[in-house]
């Protein structure tokens, strides 16, 4: 009995923990890195799916770059302090007296501005793509949640170094919310606990910046990665996804190393503009000085230039939440042809985004001007409520004018439901962006509009 169990024993052992034949050690290591690449992309993909300009990586840097910022920023943790009358020399002694302190905290804030950029540039790359019909609809509006995730993210953690340029941002911002409809007051005091930003309001921040969010934003990552697993990988242009059988490849080593060099390069270049540029850190917060003029992070400056055209209902509230709700509905309109994996659906489908770009290059900022020096719609009817005046009756123009491009558009172009909804998207991307740099750039003291170089 005892002879049985031993080599029972023997054979659960062999089989557990298989025998290692000389000079085939290295192989094992090598088949646990298989394993996790290939637990996010399959064993084999298509040729033509290696193509770099297919995604530009753009994707894959996001990952990257989310990465960095998790690193960096538990690197900060060891030093920072959440409290009002300590946060800002725990940022001094870091910068000034924590070996490499400047330059982590540096990467943390390159990262963390790159990030929006590469997700900004991902969204635009999959919609002009087509890359969110049929199995990949509800891809798009996770994709949308974790962009919002990684504004928030930044937003929270803009206050974190309590000088007086984070904090009268973070107050300008916080003040936005004072004007949505029933619930703004409530979230105002949610996110300030108390009248004006102080020791709670850095609490809620620091809290979320460094535990809900990025945790909420890990679970997203996870289901958008495996979304795209089950739905096939990227999408491929027509030429390659009619093949009945495409040329295939593995995994590794032909995509992973493709990868692998992307993300060295991605990380050379946050390193080298985390050594050339430090990170700002003004003056320590003065809630008695207001700066002039008191801006929010510029990744928001295009609501706060929308402020001072339209009724702070309408520009915090109802106009932010119809491009949000139009965006989540983007994959769930109808639509006449597949454009998946053709760039700009087509060749109409491009003459439109040009049409839609200039349009908004022009009307832009001839509103920005004629609302800077015209007297506006209040000057003209004294006698209406200001929500009429600066709310109603500008977004019922705008349209309106939206009508009459759309209209315009297809007339002159012949465009199907693909091409108008590109066009249109196209017009509020290009406006939005044209917003926040008029925004950043053009507006000095008092938020009047200077020359760039005027600052």
């Amino acid at each position: 009995m005892d002879e049985a169990h031993t080599v029972f024993s023997r054979l659960r052992r062999s089989i557990s923990h298989p025998p290692v034949r000389p000079g085939t050690e290295h192989k094992r290591g090598w088949a646990a890195y298989e394993n996790l690449v290939l637990h996010i992309h399959p064993r084999r993909v298509p040729l033509e799916a290696l193509r770099f300009t297919l995604t530009w990586g753009l994707g894959g840097m996001c990952a990257v770059l989310f990465s960095l910022l998790a690193a960096s920023g538990m690197l900060l943790l060891f030093v920072y302090e959440p409290f009002p009358d300590k946060a800002y020399q725990s940022v001094l002694t870091l910068q000034n007296e924590v070996p490499f302190g400047q330059l982590v905290r540096n990467i943390h804030y390159v990262s963390a501005n790159f990030l929006i950029f590469a997700a900004f540039l991902h969204m635009l790359r999959v919609f002009y793509t087509g890359a969110f019909h049929t199995v990949r609809q509800f891809n798009w509006v996770i994709g949308v949640c974790l962009f919002t995730g990684i504004l928030l993210s930044n937003f929270t953690g803009y206050l974190l170094p309590w000088d007086q340029l984070s904090y009268w941002a973070v107050t300008i911002s916080t003040g936005m919310t004072e004007y949505i409809p029933l619930a703004g007051g409530w979230i105002q005091a949610t996110l300030q606990g108390g009248d004006e930003t102080g020791s709670h309001t850095l609490m809620v921040f620091f809290t979320l910046h460094t535990t809900v969010l990025p945790g909420s934003m890990i679970i997203l990552m996870a289901w958008h990665f495996w979304r795209i697993r089950k739905a096939g990988g990227v999408v491929l242009p027509p030429s390659a996804s009619d093949d009945q059988r495409p040329t295939m490849v593995a995994t590794l080593p032909n995509l992973a190393v493709r990868e692998a060099v992307v993300a060295l390069i991605l990380v050379a270049v946050v390193m080298a503009t985390s050594v050339a540029f430090n990170a700002p850190l003004g003056e320590m917060a003065n809630p008695g000085l207001s700066p002039n003029p008191a801006k929010a992070p510029w990744y928001f400056m295009g609501f706060q230039e929308l402020l001072l055209h339209v009724h702070p209902t309408f520009a915090v509230c109802f106009i932010p939440a119809a491009l949000l709700l139009l965006c989540l509905g983007l994959p769930y309109r109808r639509y006449d042809t597949p454009s998946g994996g053709v760039w700009f659906f087509s060749s109409q489908g491009k003459k439109a985004g040009i049409t839609a770009t200039l349009t908004a290059g022009v009307a832009v900022p001839a509103t920005v001007v004629l609302s800077e020096y015209a007297p506006g719609l209040s000057g003209w009817f004294p006698g209406l409520n200001p929500v009429v005046t600066e709310g109603i009756l500008p977004t019922v123009t705008a349209c309106v004018a939206l009508a009459v491009f759309t209209r315009i558009i297809k007339r002159r172009f012949a465009t199907t439901n693909n091409e108008t909804t590109l066009a249109l998207f196209t017009l509020a991307v290009v406006s939005f962006a044209l917003l926040t740099l008029t925004g950043v750039w053009f507006r000095g003291e008092g938020m009047g509009l200077v020359h760039p170089f005027a600052h």
